[in-house]
């Protein structure tokens, strides 16, 4: 084999491997924004799912008000979890702040609880939860929150995906140079859910 002929095949296998590195670099450097992309949408349908629970509470309150004033103790607390939840500013920018993340989570699975009290408390009232209207908003509420708990798994195997690929090889690399600003996000760390009541017994 000619001097010739080793160099020529040396500087082929050269620009080949050259060749590998830059489309693995251009492909990384698609992955991560498109990740963060798809994160932010999970949470972004995460906060329709949250709004449409918040937006149902004040008619079910009522609801139950018409049937069991006295139970105000429970009814105040989940309208004052439902205000708190309001007073939290959640925006694109919360699930990479550890704080307002970390107290938005709690005044959710604050409003989960006292959503769940709420519902118990109604197996006292036959004629409550035999209601019309009270059984259509228990029903709006249950396939609300059912939503809410696909709807946080998905933004959290989202999230976990997209803080893999800025956080592991090549990908922290890229990120370091090309997007200096990508930071972790977020996960929730507890389920969430309504208790579901048992069923009238017969």
């Amino acid at each position: 084999m000619t001097p010739g002929t080793i160099v020529r095949r040396f500087t082929i296998a050269l620009t080949a491997v050259a060749l590998a590195i830059t489309l693995t670099a251009c492909g990384a450097l698609d992955t991560i924004p498109t990740l963060e992309e798809r994160a932010r949408s999970a949470w972004g349908e995460l906060q329709n799912h949250y709004q449409r629970r918040a937006d149902l509470i004040p008619n079910l309150v009522e609801t139950v008000k018409g049937y069991a004033a006295q139970e105000r103790e429970v009814l105040n607390q989940v309208s004052e979890a439902r205000a708190r939840v309001a007073q939290v500013r959640v925006n694109a920018a919360t699930v990479t702040d550890p704080q307002t993340f970390k107290a938005y989570q709690e005044m959710q699975n604050q409003l989960s609880s006292a959503l769940s009290r709420l519902l118990l408390t109604i197996e006292r009232y036959p004629d409550l939860k035999t209601s019309a209207g009270f059984l259509a908003l228990r029903s709006q509420l249950e396939a609300t929150e059912n939503r809410i708990a696909v709807a946080r798994r998905d933004y959290g195997e989202a999230a976990t995906a997209y803080n893999n690929a800025i956080g592991t090889v090549p990908g922290r690399w890229i990120a370091s140079i090309f997007y200096p600003e990508a930071n972790p996000m977020e996960s929730f760390t507890a389920p969430v859910g309504l208790q579901r009541p048992s069923s009238p017994k017969s």
